[in-house]
């Protein structure tokens, strides 16, 4: 037996350690006082606690909790909409400046969640949730009470930046209970729940407004932000272990001197990632400031060619959505004489598909990728999941064409209704499993990687809603929606890429970093 006061210290592989053929790279011997030859991988390194051993009603309720949570995102960017004329007169706005609202709100949210998922790779999730739920509910407080135009922008602004957190780390936080091959129907789960807002939001906004005021709008999202807080701060508990995460494992490396063994090339088994470097007696350490800074790890997402590729149709997808539910509202005002509560109805039409597209999808994402596994002798990686999408590929073009031309033609609601169904099944049975994707390939520092992901489609938002207007007085819905059509079309081909030649340029990507990391030019 070893010695009770010595700490047991095992080094094994880094990606940087096998050159392009898989051979070793000569490294100095070390001396090591114990070898564990399990070789763990960041996927399932040893944690105290593990939080994928807890129960399914535990895991179950933190899947609600950050759910819930979700829903202020969605709710926060479209619940405004119906009192916007209200506003305007009583703050004497411009509709320029209401207009900023929006916009500057989905762009921030957008961007936002890269800080916060770097703080929370470092400090955990409960803390990020509970600070970013905090200035939510103080940023929809001071709106309420607001009295020019330009504190409302203001606070909208800190409203973003607080419901941006769990749009990030929420799926991260799925990683961190749920094993890949279970991921996909539970972020379907998860994702479907922010698709409320852009459904639920009109209705209450404009049942609020036209009871109460503008203002009674703003406090239903304070009251919102309270309920979640507390229910993260008394049933949720941390998901987050420093040992399956990327920056603590550079960390560790760098400040045991280096000291690695080699062994045989790590499995391409996205269930089994590249083994990682442990220390019984990690406990004793703390990360800098240097460590924190989140954009090393945001640009390194973006080296990789097959995040870069799949992040394009996945900030059209999601910019589609923003898109399609902003100027069908005003189709439905200026054209089919709507009120606010109607236009929340034909939306909850869109919003069903969603959330049935995102459900039924992650489902057969996952029976697809259990498939494929089985079918290549048990060992899978990423790009087998988005073979799922193919199915939903040839609805969506077509009904994104036939919602254009019910919309320019002014035909019945009902139809409208049935387009928007099918466009948003369509569009987010697509874009969950491009999500699914995002995580699976991006172990060990996948909220990063969704930061990248929200940053690319808050991007692709904010010009959507920018261009939509314009674009719809100058050429109607038919023209626009064709547009989207072909946008749509132009982002299957590139998911298509990736499905065929996303494991070459992953590798390709791995393989360059190995070389980097380890002075190899």
């Amino acid at each position: 037996m070893r010695n009770a006061d010595a700490p047991a210290l095992t080094v094994v592989p880094t990606e940087a350690e096998t050159d392009t053929g898989g051979a070793p790279l000569q490294v100095p011997p070390v001396v090591t006082k114990e070898l564990d030859k399990s070789k763990p991988d960041i996927e399932h390194a040893s944690v105290e606690d593990d939080p994928r051993s807890w129960s399914n009603t535990r895991k179950t309720a933190i899947l609600f909790i950050i759910s819930g949570a979700s829903v202020i995102g969605g709710l926060c960017a479209n619940i405004q909409n119906p009192a916007n004329a209200q506003i305007e007169q009583q703050l004497h706005a411009s509709s320029g400046q209401i207009s900023l609202s929006l916009s500057l709100f989905i762009l921030v949210q957008g961007n936002f969640p890269v800080l916060w998922s770097a703080v929370s790779e470092i400090k955990g999730r409960k803390l990020v949730y509970l600070a970013s739920v905090s200035l939510f509910t103080l940023g929809s407080a001071i709106v309420a009470v607001s009295k020019s135009i330009g504190v409302l922008i203001g606070m909208r602004i800190l409203q973003a930046i607080g419901s941006s957190a769990v749009l990030s780390i929420g799926a991260a936080t799925l990683a961190d209970i749920y094993e890949p091959h279970q991921r996909g129907a539970k972020v379907g789960v998860y994702y479907c729940a922010p698709l409320l807002g852009p459904s639920l939001g009109p209705i209450i906004g404009g049942v609020l407004t036209q009871a109460f005021s503008w203002r009674a709008v703003f406090w239903f999202l304070v009251i919102w932000g309270g309920v979640i807080f507390f229910a993260f701060l008394a049933l949720f508990k941390d998901t987050f272990r420093k040992e399956r995460s990327l920056t603590y494992q550079n960390v560790l490396r760098r400040r045991t001197n280096g000291r690695k063994r080699v062994s045989e090339k790590p499995s391409k088994d996205i269930e089994a990632q590249p083994p990682i470097a442990t220390v019984e007696d990690g406990k004793d350490i703390t990360l800098s400031f240097a460590d924190v800074n989140p954009f090393p790890p945001f640009f390194n997402i973006l080296r990789r060619k097959n995040n870069v590729v799949i992040l394009i149709p996945s900030g059209l997808l999601f910019a589609f959505g923003f898109s399609i539910t902003y100027t069908c509202a005003r189709t439905l005002s200026l054209y089919y004489n709507y009120d606010a509560l109607k236009t929340g109805l034909v939306l909850l039409s869109f919003g069903i598909g969603s959330m049935l597209g995102s459900i039924l999808g992650g489902r057969w994402s996952d029976r697809t990728l259990a498939r494929l596994k089985a079918a290549n002798g048990g060992v899978s990686f990423p790009e087998m999941r988005l073979e799922s999408t193919k199915i939903a590929m040839l609805g969506l073009p077509p009904a994104v064409i036939g919602y254009a031309w019910v919309c320019q033609e002014r035909v019945h609601v009902a139809a409208m209704c049935i387009m928007l169904f099918l466009s948003g099944f369509f569009s987010i049975w697509i874009y969950s499993s491009t999500l699914a994707y995002v995580v699976d390939t991006n172990t060990g520092s996948s909220s990063s990687a969704v930061a990248a992901n929200s940053s690319i489609r808050g991007a692709s938002a904010f010009v959507a809603a920018e261009v939509a207007v314009p674009l719809q007085d100058a050429i109607g819905d038919g023209g626009l929606y064709t547009i989207w059509a072909g946008l749509m079309l132009f982002a299957e081909l590139v998911i298509l890429l990736v499905i065929y030649g996303g494991k070459q340029w992953r590798e390709a990507s791995i393989d360059k970093e190995k070389r980097k990391s380890a002075g190899v030019r």
